[in-house]
């Protein structure tokens, strides 16, 4: 991806140069302009790929498809009858959901205001607001920036008033979402506009609705993340803190589970929340005791064709590992056999074989008689085979070889047989071939008894070296 960008009109003129000058067909001018500005490092994420149209007979440059669909809508929103107002805001929408240059075009030319100001006009009518409202997030979808206070305290203020009514509560938090995407302001403006209550609010009182369910888990997901790399430090743990200790997230999440134990896609947006809010020991053992484990153990069991659903359930169970008492928990629940099934079924897959290293890393750190269950049940084998799988995903080989390190560094009697299993060559070329992997290497290296060449680096300095 490149790093330069530039505007839609140096793109538009390009491609138009290109018919022009050099009497390219439209197709052709256009797959030029890509392929000359790429070659530039020339980042084309944000540009519409097409032909503007013609100029007018009085020499007026023409606009984009989604400009002229722009002003359609802003011609509907002025006028006194909202008649026109429906078919425009479908039509709005349908080209922003089409692609991010299409929406990214629009907001940079005033889409915001007169999609918001649509939403002020529909506030009565509740299937405009409902087509308002997906408008809104298609055109929030990848630039959150765009939201205001204003459009912040309306979506706040529409998910308080309709609460009762599952369309609009989802409408609302689609927005949220997108907005909070990427965009620490938005968040914490958000949660201080008392959001957190209002998304556990939703599971609760529509907890047989799949869609609000999942919508809502992801929308309180998104408030612990640490994603806006314009901010140094965000609010992502004090978030995950007062989704479970003020709002009682935890519970409203696993409780939520047992609607949709046949419900894959749910059950893993679950979990993957549950994973975010697993920032304090505390915390681990409360989702043990509210039975949020053997929900995932279940879950993992019983889906375990499916890749996403068992990549985010890895990730819980890692993440509530972080307690040494709910280790024993789940070494005790049988889910060691099961983290080394999905690392073995899924061997071609590199983020299940990270989160299944990592997994039994955390299960065996510390934990000798765990370690002796995951040895027996074929964990190292399994850390291997993924490391041979998956040569260069670094984040493989750095997990599996965390894992070798945690099952010798109490436990010397498993050195022998895990040699034996190739790992010193895997580990060797790992370190080699990844200088992120050389810590965690050597150190499984050398618990593992073999001998260590320690790396050596030139610092610049004549008659120095650094190790």
């Amino acid at each position: 991806m490149g790093s330069k960008q530039i505007a839609q009109e140096t793109f538009d003129d390009a491609v138009q140069e290109n018919i022009t000058e050099f009497e390219m067909d439209p197709e052709e001018a256009v797959r030029e302009a890509v392929q000359q500005f790429e070659s530039q490092g020339v980042d084309l994420s944000n540009i519409v790929k097409a032909v503007r149209p013609p100029a007018s007979e009085n020499g007026q440059r023409q606009k984009h498809q989604i400009l002229l669909t722009l002003d359609s809508l802003g011609r509907a929103v002025a006028e006194p009858d909202v008649a026109e107002l429906p078919e425009q805001l479908s039509a709005f929408a349908a080209q922003c959901k089409e692609q991010l240059a299409f929406r990214y075009l629009a907001g940079q030319n005033g889409a915001y205001p007169v999609v918001f100001s649509a939403c002020q006009l529909a506030a009565g009518d509740r299937h405009l607001l409902l087509q308002a409202f997906s408008t809104l997030s298609a055109l929030l979808d990848g630039q959150p920036d765009l939201l205001d206070a204003a459009g912040q305290e309306l979506l706040l203020q529409s998910l308080r008033e309709r609460r009762e009514d599952a369309e609009m509560t989802l409408a609302g938090i689609r927005c949220v979402r997108h907005a909070c995407l990427k965009h620490e302001q938005n968040r914490q403006d958000f949660v201080k506009g008392g959001i957190l209550p209002l998304l556990t609010g939703a599971i609760i009182q529509h907890g047989d609705s799949a869609d609000v369910v999942r919508t809502a888990a992801s929308a309180l997901r998104v408030m612990t993340f640490d994603d806006d790399i314009r901010v140094p430090f965000g609010h992502a743990h004090d978030h995950a803190k007062m989704i479970v200790l003020e709002n009682d997230g935890l519970r409203v999440l696993i409780e939520a589970a047992k609607a949709f134990t046949d419900n894959s896609g749910v059950l893993s947006e679950l979990c993957a929340t549950l994973s975010r809010l697993s920032v304090r020991n505390e915390f681990c053992q409360e989702i043990v005791d509210l039975g949020g484990l053997n929900f995932m153990v279940t879950l993992l069991a019983d889906c375990m064709e499916h890749a996403d659903v068992v990549k985010q359930v890895l990730s819980a169970i890692r993440a509530v590992a972080g307690n040494d008492d709910v280790k024993d928990a789940i070494v005790d629940a049988g889910a060691t056999d099961l983290i080394v099934l999905a690392i073995s079924h899924h061997l071609g897959n590199p983020q299940i074989c990270e989160q299944g290293c990592a997994a039994l890393c955390m299960l065996a750190l510390r934990k000798p008689e765990n370690c002796s269950v995951i040895m027996e049940g074929g964990g190292a084998l399994a850390a291997l085979q993924a490391m041979k799988a998956h040569p260069r995903e670094v984040a493989v080989q750095k997990q599996a070889c965390m894992l070798i390190r945690n099952l010798v560094s109490r436990s010397r009697d498993f050195s022998r047989p895990i040699l034996e299993m190739g790992a010193e060559n895997l580990i060797t070329e790992a370190r080699a071939a990844h200088r992120d992997c050389d810590d965690v290497a050597r150190a499984a290296l050398r618990d593992l008894g073999c001998k260590v060449e320690l790396r050596e680096l030139w610092t610049g300095q004549k008659g120095s070296l650094a190790q």
